[in-house]
């Protein structure tokens, strides 16, 4: 079994194990308020973002939010596993509706800005996804997808067979993270776009250059320190 695997199962299993009472329906709607507020508030101010101007745009009190989020990492956690979540079910769904797997690999590469996923990891502290059973399983959930999808489209010959999915997503990661200094966070998001398209005519078969090293799977990633 893969680590990727291991993973899924591990956190499959503390989720079931460690798994509380539900939440109100009213509690429900002020959590997702919460998440969504923290993932506009971080991707346009960074790390440095108020704790009191989420709660105050999510239309909740500061209890409020750290009843359901007890310190930062906790809910830069929870808006990752939404992000990560809701690109996984995109790239699902193109895979089930679409034939043309690299036309899917644009879609969802694009859709990682949407989610300001490159912003948002760059917040949480180093090693902290490896202690959140959460995020581990969407990363996998997220990776396995991806994995179909690289499979898919260089059996079709689109995309070139120099490249592992552990490849596509470190420069997704790069690629959306926001510049340092100052005015990183109001980097537009036209020239993130502009960017990800160059990298994908990049990616594209036959590849006009040789990469040095060999590709990088998934499980490098993982056995990364």
């Amino acid at each position: 079994m893969t680590r990727q695997e291991q993973a899924t199962t591990a956190g499959t299993t503390a989720g079931t194990a460690t798994a509380g009472p539900r939440l109100r329906a009213d509690a429900v709607r002020n959590r997702e308020r919460i998440v969504e507020a923290a993932r506009e508030v971080l991707g346009e101010q960074g790390a440095e973002a108020a704790l009191d101007e989420i709660a105050r745009r999510a239309g909740v009190g500061n209890a409020t939010l750290y009843r359901h989020f007890p310190s930062r990492e906790a809910l830069v956690s929870a808006v990752m596993c939404t992000v990560t979540e809701r690109i996984t079910e995109r790239a699902r769904a193109a895979l089930e509706a679409e034939h043309d797997a690299f036309h899917i690999l644009g879609r969802i590469l694009l859709a990682t800005i949407d989610e300001r996923l490159g912003a948002m990891c760059t917040l949480l502290p180093s090693g902290w996804g490896r202690e959140d059973r959460s995020l581990m399983e969407a990363s996998a959930r997220l990776q396995s997808v991806v994995e179909k999808l690289v499979g898919r489209a260089q059996r079709a010959g689109q995309l070139r067979d120099d490249i592992g999915t552990g490849d596509l997503l470190i420069a997704i990661g790069r690629l959306t993270r926001p510049l340092p200094g100052p005015s990183s966070c109001s980097w537009g998001e036209e020239q993130t776009r502009r960017h990800l398209l160059i990298f994908l005519d990049g990616l594209r078969a036959p590849g006009r250059s040789v990469l040095p090293g060999r590709p990088t799977a998934l499980d490098d990633l993982w056995d990364r320190p």
